[in-house]
C-alpha cells in the first residue's frame, strides 16, 4: 500500500520528533528543518526558531543552511522558495 504523506505547498512532509523533511527524496534536492525552540501559545507548543539546511540527495550533503526565527511556517516558506529554485536550476 502506497505511504500518503502530509503535503505543504506540494511537497511533502515527514517528521520524527523535532526534525522535519520537506520534499520529494527522489528529486537533487531535500530540505531539513531542525525545532530548535518552541514557545506556548494557549495549550498548544509551536515551533519559534527552526534551522534549515538544504540537503543534496546524491551523494548527500549540505549545500545551504539558514536561520529562521518566524516559526514554523515562514521556516517552511522560505524551503519551499528555496526547493523550487533548486528545481528551475536542474
Amino acid at each position: 500500500m502506497p505511504q500518503k504523506f502530509f503535503n505543504y505547498k506540494g511537497f511533502p512532509l515527514v517528521r520524527n520528533k523535532n526534525e522535519i523533511y520537506y520534499g520529494f527524496m527522489c528529486d537533487p534536492f531535500v530540505i531539513n528543518l531542525k525545532i530548535l525552540t518552541t514557545k506556548k501559545i494557549g495549550d498548544t507548543e509551536v515551533a519559534d526558531r527552526v534551522q534549515l539546511y538544504q540537503m543534496s540527495t546524491d551523494p548527500v550533503k549540505i549545500t545551504r543552511t539558514a536561520k529562521c526565527d518566524g516559526g514554523l511556517y515562514e521556516a517552511l516558506d522560505m524551503a519551499r522558495v528555496w526547493l523550487e529554485k533548486s528545481m528551475s536550476e536542474k
